[in-house]
Parts: structure tokens; C-alpha cells; sequence
């Protein structure tokens, strides 16, 4: 099963329709046997995801109600794909930023175009990763390298993603459909319960709290997601100046 975020003329960005639709078409293909591998791309050349549907924020007026938001899509998307019996593929053909690039983290296989660049960019806008980008990261990363990218908001090449261990392959941008299908048709030929048995070790094993991680994270989320800071750098983003932020 492929499926596409079509949303090319804003970067694929993530908003509460995305969310539905990944998760309807997740669901689907848990209960299809038929189903082998799942692969997760972006419609267009451009991007992956760039991230979350930024003006989405300033909807938020409580803690409660950041973390209605966030527990919502996080148990509907992340945690589905990482409980799914299925291998999921992240084939990344350009922009994975923010929810984006957590999107991928999330995914068993991570195969990206060499335009791809990666990156947790929240903090420019003054809110946090919560889909894994703070926990997750810093699992796969390290925990310094997780702090520079989170902390500084910077991109990374898809090169370094993979020297990382952000990525398994990275390849040009025109065989990326083909590695994918590649991996895919190796992946089918495999037992899906022996697929389905080493996935969910694998996960326990590398990170058996990780609810635990992602749930405090959504707490920092909430507290961050109504200060004034908050407010600031996505107006700022949307009005595209520099945000002034004041620490609160």
C-alpha cells in the first residue's frame, strides 16, 4: 500500500485531514492481508513534509487543549505506525521538517532522495517537537546531537541523516521510487509474522518508556504551545518577519 500526503502546494503540510486520512488508510492496511508493506511518501518533488499546518496553532487558547491536539494525532499517526504489523517505509523525496521529519522517524525504513534535507525547526517559530522530535530523536541521534538540531532549528542533508542513522539509504532522486519498490518486494518475500514478532521487539527493546518519553512531551508541548512566545514566532512566521521573542 502506498500513501501519498497531497497537499504539494504548501510542502504536504500536516493538518487534521492528513492526520484522518493516514490514519484510516494505516488502519486499512492492518486488517488487509492482502497488504505486506506500507510506503509513506510526498505528492510532488518538493517535499516529504515540511511539517505541521502552522496557523493550526494559534487555535490553541489551553495545556488542555494543546494536548487534546497532540495526543490525538500522535496516538491516530506515530504510535499507529510503530504498533502496525506491517513494515512501514518512509521514502523521503525532499523537505521532512517538523511533524515531517518525525513522520519519518517514525517509519521502519527510511530510503531518501539526496535533495532531502531533515530537521526540527519548531523552536524558530517558539514551539517544541511533539510527534518525537525531542524523545526520538535523541534515541536515534544521540542525545548532543539531538539538542543541536532541536535547539537550533537547523537542517540537515540527507547525507548526514544518514551518517546519523536518521536514514537507511539515500539515492538520487530519480531512482528513489525504484529503491523503495526494491526494499518493498524484499520486505514481501519475508514471514509477516517473523516481520511482525521483530518489529515489536526491536521497538521494546530500543525504547521501551517511549510512551512514557512522548506523553511528557506532550506535556512541555501544552506548556509551551500557550505562551506568549508561542504566540510570537507564529504570527511572526505567518506576517514573514523575525519574531521578537521575550521568554514568556
Amino acid at each position: 500500500m502506498k500513501i501519498t500526503l497531497n497537499r504539494p502546494k504548501v510542502l504536504n503540510a500536516i493538518n487534521t485531514d492528513i492526520i484522518l486520512e493516514l490514519s484510516s488508510a494505516l488502519n486499512e492496511a492492518e486488517k488487509d492481508a492482502d497488504v505486506k508493506v506500507v510506503v509513506i511518501t510526498g505528492a510532488g518533488d518538493r517535499a516529504f513534509s515540511a511539517g505541521a499546518d502552522i496557523s493550526r496553532f494559534l487555535e490553541i487558547k489551553t495545556p488542555a487543549d494543546a494536548k487534546e491536539f497532540l495526543r490525538e494525532s500522535l496516538e491516530k499517526v506515530i504510535l499507529c505506525i510503530e504498533k502496525l504489523g506491517k513494515p512501514v517505509i518512509a521514502a523521503v523525496n525532499g523537505l521532512a521538517l517538523g511533524g515531517g521529519c518525525e513522520l519519518a522517524m517514525a517509519c521502519d525504513i527510511v530510503i531518501a532522495s539526496e535533495k532531502a534535507l531533515f530537521g526540527q525547526p519548531e523552536i524558530n517559530v517558539g514551539v517544541l517537537p511533539g510527534w518525537g522530535g525531542m524523545s526520538r530523536l535523541a534515541k536515534i541521534v544521540g542525545i548532543h546531537k539531538a539538542k543541536e538540531l532541536a535547539l537550533t532549528g537547523d537542517m540537515i542533508s540527507a547525507a548526514e541523516a544518514e551518517r546519523l542513522g536518521l536514514v537507511n539509504k539515500v539515492v538520487p532522486p530519480e531512482k528513489l521510487e525504484e529503491a523503495v519498490m526494491e526494499m518493498a518486494n524484499k520486505l514481501k518475500s519475508k514471514s509477516p509474522l517473523a516481520i511482525k514478532l521483530i518489529k515489536e521487539a526491536i521497538n521494546r527493546g530500543f525504547a521501551p518508556d517511549m510512551e512514557l518519553a512522548l506523553e511528557r512531551d506532550i506535556d512541555l508541548f501544552a506548556v509551551m504551545a500557550v505562551s506568549e512566545d508561542a504566540k510570537e514566532g507564529v504570527k511572526a512566521f505567518l506576517e514573514k518577519r523575525k519574531p521578537e521573542f521575550k521568554g514568556r
